[in-house]
């Protein structure tokens, strides 16, 4: 009959009929886009009842789809007609350079639709398929049903039986564009790149926004935030970034000058929020995502995250507040900033030398008395550009 992909998802069977709709249509254009962003061929994607199907002679689009949020694995198949002996004959083809003298094999049947048989049917009788052809080859059959060296699973659906051997794991989550959009400030670092690919692990369309530190930061800080963007940008072709670059060396050189100087990271944080909050509207976006894990440096102690944002009222996020490094490394390594956010760029020479981590609730709020912070995100926002992350 041909080759397909078949893809599975998780989350998305449990909601309404006109939500899973909506969710399953934009996990098709989702797959699409990633297909043409790879250069991989394809006939045309399929909706069924819990499955998405991909018409593709090309094996690496397994792949490709299992990349792509939502889905929560992928499988290169076969496909026959919907037919114990067709989908036996199809076992015994494939299993006739799949498995070998010494090695056991089980079959694993799954069937969904009216049909007179069995999953445990299939399994029999596509195994027995499987043994007969073994025999005729004079190779010596074993069944091992618990822990066999070869599995050849079966996939039986309405109209059509599927034969495969292996399933990539995917990405999981939910499709990306289906939670709004929300403002993810990122840099350079490990964190931040890890905090907004999760957020787009759960559907959200991210609006990266760069707060350049400069001349406090070195150049290096700005090609690595470009870097893990581009690198982010992989995971989602169906949502190019709009990412923007905010100067906020002349905030911190304020901070330093005329405020309390180990409140110097808590003012700059909180004036990110306020610049991120005037982007928030502009992009008509619902919320802020930051890199913060709880107590991992300074400024994110649980009483500073509290200064931080207090009088603030804004929707603020953070992914990885209960992981600890190794934890969020791994991930990093996974989606391939890791590398990147290692780079040496050197550290922020605005950091204090004995930095404030237990301020007090409304301690900020004094501080911004001493400069007119409204005046300070003004002109940040004015002189905010658009990153191009082609070059």
């Amino acid at each position: 009959m041909g080759n397909i992909i078949i893809v599975r998802y998780g989350e998305l069977a449990l909601k309404s009929t006109g939500v899973r709709n909506f969710y399953e249509r934009t996990l098709v254009k989702n797959i699409s886009a990633m297909l043409d962003h790879r250069g991989i061929p394809y006939s045309r994607i399929m909706r069924e009842w819990g499955r998405i199907f991909i018409e593709t002679e090309d094996i690496r689009a397994a792949k490709a789809a299992a990349d792509v949020f939502g889905v929560v694995s992928a499988s290169f198949a076969q496909e026959t007609d919907a037919t114990i002996e067709s989908a036996g004959d199809l076992c015994a083809k494939l299993a006739d350079t799949f498995v070998t003298e010494g090695q056991s094999f089980a079959i694993r049947a799954r069937r969904t639709g009216n049909h007179s048989f069995s999953s445990r049917e299939i399994g029999m009788k596509c195994g027995d398929a499987v043994w007969n052809m073994l025999e005729a080859k004079g190779i010596t059959p074993s069944v091992d049903l618990s822990n066999p060296d070869r599995e050849i699973f079966v996939e039986m659906r309405q109209s059509k039986a599927y034969v495969f051997t292996e399933s990539i794991e995917g990405v999981g989550g939910l499709p990306l564009g289906t939670q709004g959009k929300m403002i993810s400030l990122v840099s350079g670092g490990i964190d931040s790149p890890v905090s907004t690919w999760l957020m787009m692990k759960r559907g959200v369309e991210v609006v990266p926004v760069y707060c350049n530190n400069s001349p406090y930061n070195e150049d290096a800080a700005h090609k690595r935030t470009m870097d893990c963007l581009k690198a982010l940008q992989e995971w989602c072709p169906s949502h190019p970034f709009k990412a923007y670059e905010v100067p906020n060396g002349s905030n911190l050189g304020n901070f330093i000058d005329k405020c309390s100087k180990n409140k110097t990271c808590l003012l700059c944080k909180r004036t990110m929020y306020r610049i991120a909050a005037e982007i928030m509207k502009k992009e008509d976006a619902s919320g802020i995502v930051t890199g913060s894990s709880l107590g991992q440096v300074a400024s994110q102690t649980a009483a500073n995250m509290y200064a931080e944002i207090y009088g603030l009222c804004l929707p603020i996020y953070h992914p990885l507040i209960g992981l600890d490094k190794n934890e969020i490394i791994d991930i990093a390594r996974k989606i391939g900033t890791f590398d990147i956010s290692i780079q040496p760029a050197g550290s922020c020479q605005a950091v204090p030398i004995h930095p404030e981590v237990k301020a007090g609730f409304d301690s900020l709020i004094a501080e911004e008395e001493k400069i007119d912070i409204d005046d300070l995100v003004r002109k940040s926002i004015e002189n905010a550009r658009i990153m191009d992350l082609t070059i």
